[in-house]
């Protein structure tokens, strides 16, 4: 049985780090083995995310002291929290990626930057590419036009150098 300064760091860490990430899925994990949360948790862990299993008073708590609106208590079965990772999308790609492996695992809900989200929404979070995937298209866009301008210019330098070759040949042999 926790104490009641336990019960209260543990609202506190949660809150703590709800406010540092700017999204959060709720998901139930009612169904899982032991070995499927530990497979699951390894791979946040790998995405700099995290999972806590809590009751859903301590984590309405948590989100309220957040100021995220999110009614917890309303959700059916045993939850866990999924917070934290690289990027922004990167808890509920994670989460959305074990759940289609896993049908006892349901996502509930989420929070993105402090408002409540669907499930669908957070599916389309979950779909998103990475950041470094977005800055890779970003890059490639942006140095297109570039390699094209550079393709050009090659082709009028080679072009001037083939007319004064030309020029060459003709007066040599005139």
């Amino acid at each position: 049985m926790l104490t009641r300064q336990e019960k209260k760091a543990l609202v506190d860490d949660l809150s703590k780090n709800l406010q540092e990430t700017k999204t959060s899925v709720v998901c139930d994990y009612k169904g899982l083995t032991v070995s499927e949360v530990s497979e699951l948790r390894k791979s946040l862990r790998e995405n700099n995310a995290s999972m806590r299993v809590i009751k859903k008073t301590f984590a309405q708590l948590a989100f309220s002291k957040a100021k995220i609106e999110l009614d917890v208590r309303g959700i059916k079965g045993q939850i866990a929290v999924i917070y934290g990772g690289d990027d922004e999308v990167c808890s509920s790609r994670s989460a959305f990626d074990f759940s289609k492996n896993n049908k006892a695992f349901k996502i509930r809900a989420g929070s993105l930057e402090g408002k409540a989200i669907t499930v669908k929404e957070i599916t389309n979070l979950a779909k998103l590419l990475t950041k470094e995937q977005l800055l890779g298209q970003v890059v490639g866009t942006i140095k297109a036009p570039i390699a094209g301008f550079i393709g050009v210019l090659k082709g009028n330098l080679r072009n001037v150098v083939y007319t004064l070759d030309t020029i060459k040949g003709s007066r040599e042999n005139a």
